[in-house]
């Protein structure tokens, strides 16, 4: 188990030790092609899936599933086996997300990987290798990067990711205080910045799937933030439908008037 800052809350359980472990290996398979051209197919037409994306998806596959074989699986990059559905424990990964930002040789991109139960995430990691960033969280037990315990931000918000026609239906009492932050294209990544208290709140277009957001989801929460839907209800995993609407991040008042916006409510 990794060692954590003197305010930190001990984090304990094999398998939150499992999975650091696995995204950091994955994380060094990742690298290895980073930069190199990896070879690149599309999915559907527009979606990119890279050499690499398939050998870090391999490898946790196999890795995970042997530690834990009474495990569900739930990869982007491995066609869905509904068995997983009576499984107490599901995996839920995307063996690089940011695939583009990756192809493109930026290094907003990360491992994520998740333990789902009864639709909560209860363990979470983001292993950024190109940032040399770690985010991790265990439910009930706080979140950190690199060991350091992480909050979000505790003053008055003053950025904002995402959809800039959601942004712009925000009351302009916020849109006054508020600047547009710059894209970051794994939408994991957005919410660990949120979660780092670099990044105040995030509105996600309809259409992310499981394996973008449970780790994510799990580390914002456990640092002080909250992911919701257009009902104002925090996400479920791992069930049989795997696609998400329209999303907002963040905490606090902005919080609110985002979800608001999710609702369709006046200003």
């Amino acid at each position: 188990m990794p060692e954590i800052d003197g305010d930190a809350k001990p984090i304990s359980g094999e398998d939150l030790d499992l999975l650091l472990d696995t995204a950091r290996r994955a994380g060094v398979i990742a690298m290895e092609f980073f930069g190199q051209d990896p070879q690149v197919w599309m999915k559907g037409g527009t979606s990119p899936v890279s050499e690499a994306d398939y050998a870090v998806d391999r490898f946790m596959r196999e890795t995970l599933l042997e530690a834990r074989p009474d495990y569900g699986w739930l990869s982007e990059e491995t066609a869905d086996d509904l068995s997983r559905l009576q499984k107490r424990r599901t995996f839920v990964v995307d063996p690089i997300d940011g695939t583009r930002a990756f192809l493109a040789g930026k290094s907003t991109w990360c491992v994520a990987v998740a333990i789902v139960e009864t639709g909560r995430p209860v363990a979470g990691v983001l292993e950024c290798p190109a940032e040399q960033e770690t985010y991790w969280a265990a439910a009930g037990a706080g979140a950190f990067c690199n060991d350091k315990h992480i909050h979000v931000r505790q003053e008055a918000p003053h950025n904002i990711a995402g959809p800039k026609t959601l942004v712009e239906r925000l009351p302009q009492t916020w849109l006054d205080q508020l600047e547009l932050y710059g894209y970051v294209p794994s939408l994991a990544y957005r919410l660990a910045l949120i979660a780092a208290g670099r990044l105040d709140a995030s509105f996600v277009k309809p259409n992310s799937h499981d394996w973008d957001i449970a780790a994510a989801d799990l580390i914002l929460r456990e640092a002080g933030g909250s992911l919701l839907d257009d009902r104002g209800q925090f996400p479920g995993y791992s069930e049989e439908k795997v696609r998400h609407g329209a999303l907002c991040a963040g905490s606090g008042e902005l919080l609110g008037a985002m979800a608001d916006v999710l609702k369709g409510r006046p200003d």
